[in-house]
């Protein structure tokens, strides 16, 4: 969330943002919501300030023996009174309205985002290792999977419908693996706080991130009001919402592997095939709470941890900078690690890296002291996979295909698979 101070003096500043993003202007909207939040704040403080001095005017005037003016300033007393309520209700109304809308508006792109529309005006930031040549033909994941008799879809679907995959034998093994994998290497390797925390969360957890009230079709809720959470970065995240902590101990860096649940509204038709879009998956998430002056830096750092799954499991990609228009809505910068899938002859995004300032902060009113000044500041939050267990396993399968069907186990997985090298069907 924006400070709405800082709108009422940037109000140019706000709209050259939005128009970069491709949004509408908000600024005058939002400064005439909070005038009026202003106005009946105004309102409902000069009641109680009358309400006040009219009681000791009522003292005054009984110490002077003046009944009249003493019951006169008695039924001022009573009236404010009883017109007190609907002045209160008209300042909750106010301040639910203002922050209704600014809980709606999207983050502050960085100076250095480039601008553009959509995918096609990201920039590549650098390109790891070179796509795989073969003399045999490239496959998709799902021909392979099916080939091998252990990727099923059509139980899936008996299961729970459209957007599942069942996984069996070698290649549920295999799934496993890379996430373990990825945990162990965030937390041993590049200093991360391994957490276990909930997949079902209340509406002001998914608030606190940015997911609501804007995004709530794309969220999956319970009977009894809860949501599943769509990244563990709702819970890493919002570990220290609400609390006040000491720039010494800052940055804070939580991972977490966990289920992602997601409705995918909005992308009917799109990656119906396989499992490269799907309803429940698992995924590695990594969340830093930064001070102000080393979220930039954080930034970078946390895009390396990522990278380095797929530089230690031999993978190509590349990573790009997101345009102002692709950008999520609480990121100021973001990272997309595209890895190369042969089967389908392009790049698909498989970790995304996003700096987010002081938004999510504010919205968690998550505050730490600074050394210096010892003034409270909003700590600054950053997100990122670590990677996509899921679209991991995709990668691996159509890079590391044999000629036979066979998937070949890269090196860095073999402690996790018990010996096995390559996963082929079963005879």
């Amino acid at each position: 969330m924006l400070d709405i101070k800082w709108i009422r003096e940037n109000e140019g500043a706000l709209d050259a943002a939005l128009n970069k993003r491709g949004a509408e202007p908000m600024a005058a909207t939002l400064l005439a919501l909070d005038d009026k939040r202003r106005s009946v704040i105004q309102k409902l403080q000069d009641m109680q300030s009358r309400r006040n001095a009219a009681s000791k005017e009522i003292g005054i005037a009984l110490g002077q023996k003046n009944s009249e003016l003493a019951e006169k300033l008695k039924a001022e007393v009573a009236t404010i009174k009883e017109t007190m309520p609907v002045a209160e209700q008209e300042e909750r109304d106010a301040v639910a309205a203002l922050d209704d809308a600014l809980s709606r508006i999207p983050n502050i792109p960085l100076d250095d985002v480039p601008v553009g529309k959509d995918e096609h005006d990201n920039v590549v930031k650098h390109v790891v290792g070179e796509k795989p040549r073969w003399n045999h033909t490239a496959r998709e994941h799902y021909e392979i999977g099916e080939a091998l008799g252990m990727m099923d879809f059509e139980r899936a679907t008996k299961l729970s419908g459209s957007r599942f995959t069942v996984l069996t034998g070698q290649l549920a093994r295999l799934e496993r693996a890379l996430g373990q994998f990825m945990i162990d290497m965030h937390t041993t390797e590049h200093g991360y706080t391994e957490v276990s925390s909930p997949l079902m969360v209340k509406g002001e957890t998914m608030y606190g991130t940015g997911q609501l009230p804007k995004f709530e079709e794309d969220l999956f809720k319970t009977t009894d009001g809860r949501y599943l959470i769509p990244t563990a970065e709702v819970t890493l995240t919002n570990l220290v919402s609400g609390e006040m902590l000491e720039q010494e101990k800052l940055p804070l860096r939580f991972t977490a592997l966990t289920p992602s649940f997601r409705s995918e509204a909005g992308s009917a038709g799109r990656d119906t095939r396989g499992m490269l879009r799907q309803h429940q998956f698992w995924k590695c998430e990594l969340v830093s709470i930064t001070d102000q002056e080393s979220s930039i830096s954080e930034h970078e750092r946390m895009t390396e941890c990522a990278e380095n799954m797929l530089k230690r499991l031999g993978l190509h990609f590349r990573t790009m900078t997101l345009c102002t228009g692709d950008m999520g809505f609480g990121a100021r910068k973001t990272y997309d690690i595209e890895v190369w899938l042969p089967g389908q002859d392009t790049y698909r995004e498989i970790s995304s890296c996003s700096v987010c300032g002081d938004f999510q902060g504010r919205r968690m009113n998550a505050r730490y002291r600074a050394k210096d000044d010892k003034a409270l500041k909003f700590v600054h939050t950053l997100n990122g996979s670590g990677v996509a267990v899921g679209r991991c396993l995709i990668a691996v399968m159509e890079n590391y295909l044999n000629e036979d069907g066979s998937v070949t186990i890269p090196d860095a997985l073999l402690p996790y698979m018990g010996g096995l090298t390559k996963i082929e069907r079963a005879a």
